[in-house]
């Protein structure tokens, strides 16, 4: 499907995103690979692969998923991770799910029927369920697994957003300003596999503390 662009945010991803997008290329997707000029390392694992390189102008997860965003003319984008785990298998039925019910967004979940994680912690496990759970309390929002990144939208709906969160915490600010815009989202039961290589770039305590205090002031100002 060509009206649809991934968009995977890389960094230090040399092990894993060659073999990542092996995989992807029996998929009709374009592909947008969002990184710092500076990571040469990933840059060169990936030079003999049909892919569009976006270069980010400053630093942060956010920040190279908004360049990323702010660039695909498709009709439909999704957030792709550079580590494998994410399936690409799943992609047709999230579009498909997308399209027959005019949604703007929908988000993947590791806590629904017929999904799961394989790169699940106890951490990440009561971190994800709390701050899910205060999306529903404070935010109304019906999605069961917040921070989970794979998610597949309309682009022009993501552009009305104005996203500006530069980390990740944009994770959270994605959904809570698509559910203030009274725009139509959903969620769909995914499967995380384990990470093929390379480290986690999410740090459990200090980016759940970031999310934290971004929800707070997002609850009290709107206009974030």
């Amino acid at each position: 499907m060509k009206d649809l662009t991934l968009i995977i945010p890389a960094k230090n991803e040399s092990e894993s995103l060659p073999k990542v997008l092996d995989e992807l290329k029996k998929y009709p997707y374009n592909i947008f690979i969002v990184l710092h000029e500076s990571d040469k390392k990933t840059i060169n694992s990936i030079q003999h692969h049909n892919v569009n390189i976006i270069y980010q102008k400053n630093f942060g997860y956010g920040d190279a998923l908004i360049e990323g965003i702010n660039k695909c003319e498709s009709k439909y984008f999704c957030i792709f991770n550079a580590d494998g785990s994410f399936n690409p298998k799943e992609i047709s039925s999230m579009i498909d799910k997308t399209i027959n019910e005019n949604l703007d967004f929908l988000f993947a979940s590791r806590y629904q029927n017929n999904s799961g994680s394989e790169d699940d912690t106890i951490v990440t496990l009561i971190g994800n369920y709390f701050f899910t759970l205060v999306g529903k309390i404070f935010f109304n929002l019906n999605i069961s697994d917040i921070l989970y990144t794979y998610v597949l939208g309309k682009t022009k709906s993501a552009h009305k957003l104005k996203l500006n969160r530069k980390d990740f915490t944009l994770c959270v600010e994605l959904p809570i300003k698509a559910k203030r815009s009274d725009m139509k989202i959903d969620s769909i039961g995914s499967y995380e596999r384990i990470r093929i290589g390379g480290k986690k770039k999410v740090n459990a305590i200090k980016d759940g503390f970031l999310i934290l205090i971004y929800l707070i002031k997002i609850f009290f100002n709107k206009k974030i």
